[in-house]
Parts: structure tokens; sequence; C-alpha cells
């Protein structure tokens, strides 16, 4: 019989440590201090199907495709939902978010940092395609945010004649530099602060430590750099909307 002892210490670890999570949000008045335990239990349930099915997929490049695609979905689905009220636009997001990891897993594959394998293109694409999401979310929702905090210097553009992108510029690349903050100050102290999933996985996988370090490596710029032109291409799309947003 499978010892039941790592499930059940892993089920109160998990009931504690939403509690704790839950109980913090509530005592300093955030909204919907639910929401953590919400997020965990579709994260189980998510993952145990994705355990279900992963064996499979990880030898048919045709299920590694549809289960990139689902999360390609999914990831925009998300961000769309993540925008501010009144500026949903789910096409620029989904051109964003495209064109960064399709270019960085063409460079990944094409010159062999990493072998071109199902199981490869479907963890590389799953980190970087969620990495993405987060990146297009703090993008949209701090330009959205800046352009309503500086709508007068906006409009001072527009009456000097300039176009609704150039007024706009200056906010947008503000917006990148904020969104690419905690990717880039989490590749910085990687190995100090920060000890990568990535890593660590390779490592109980049989990897080498070496090789598990050039495997992270490889994923931390492929993060950065489709997080770079997802917020560049984001804001370049939405920036020509200089619209205020609802107060």
């Amino acid at each position: 019989m499978t010892d039941a002892s790592p499930w059940i210490a892993t089920a109160v670890a998990l009931l504690l440590l939403a509690t704790i999570a839950t109980v913090g949000l509530g005592a300093a008045g955030v909204r919907q201090p639910r929401a953590v335990v919400f997020a965990l239990v579709r994260a189980i349930i998510q993952l145990t199907a994705l355990s279900l099915v992963l064996t499979g997929i990880l030898r048919d490049p045709l299920w590694v495709g549809i289960g990139l695609t689902v999360m390609f979905v999914a990831a925009v689905a998300t961000a769309a939902m993540r925008s501010p009220r009144g500026s949903r636009q789910p096409v620029p997001l989904a051109v964003a978010m495209l064109a960064g990891p399709i270019t960085v897993m063409l460079i990944v594959f094409l010159t062999g940092a990493i072998e071109f394998s199902p199981r490869y293109v479907l963890a590389i694409g799953g980190i970087v395609i969620g990495n993405t999401m987060t990146i297009a979310i703090l993008t949209q929702r701090v330009f959205r945010s800046t352009v309503h905090d500086h709508w007068e210097e906006v409009e001072g553009w527009l009456a000097l004649g300039a176009t609704p992108r150039r007024s706009t510029l200056d906010l947008a690349r503000s917006a990148i530099h904020t969104a690419m903050l905690p990717s880039v100050d989490q590749t910085r102290t990687t190995g100090i602060v920060v000890l990568p999933g990535t890593f660590v996985g390779a490592i109980f996988a049989g990897a080498s430590p070496v090789e598990a370090g050039r495997f992270q490596i490889v994923v931390l710029a492929s993060v950065l750099a489709a997080g770079v032109l997802t917020a560049v291409i984001l804001t370049r799309l939405t920036g020509g909307m200089a619209l205020k947003p609802a107060a």
C-alpha cells in the first residue's frame, strides 16, 4: 500500500498556509481575502488534471501543441480579465503575448541551446507563457493607471499636435520598466536570494548542477526577452488609444 503520510502532511501544510494568507489579507482590509484559497483550489484541480495526462502529452508533438495552445488562450483570457475596467483589448494582448514566446522559443530551439523535443517545448513554452502573462498584466495596468494620473500631460502633448502614441510614449516607457522589475530582480538575485524551481527540478530529475544551471540561465533569458517584447508591443499597440480611463 502507498504511504498516505506525505499526502496528509501536504494537506495540513496547505490548510495552514492558506489560512495564514487569508487571515493576513482580511486583517489588512484587502479586498477578496479568500481569493488565495480559490486560487489554490484551482491550482490543485488543474495540476491534478495535468498530472493525469502529462505522460501522454510529453511523447506526442500534437498534444504538446494543443497543451501550449490551451495555456496561451487561458493566459490571454486571464490578462484580459485583469485589464482596467473599460480598457479591455484582447486582440492587442493576444498579439503581444504571442510575439514574445514565439520569438524566444524559435531562438532557443533553432540555436540548439535546448534540445528540440516535445517535453522541452512544453516546459519552456509553459514557463515563458506564464511569465509573459504576468508581465502583460503589470504592463497594461501600470500603463493605464499612469495615463490616468498624468492625463493633463497627455492632453498637453495632444494640444501641441502630437499623435496619441507620442503623447503616451514616456508613460509607456515607465510602465515597461515597472512591469519588468520583478523579472529583472529575480534574475539578478538568482543563486543568492532566489533558488529557481527550474534549477531545482532539473537536479531532482538527475541533471548535474552545471547542466541544471545552464538550463536555468536559458530559461531566465527567455523570460526576460519574451517579457520585453510583449511589454513593448503591447504599449505600442495600445499607446495610440490615448483615452483617459474611467475614474
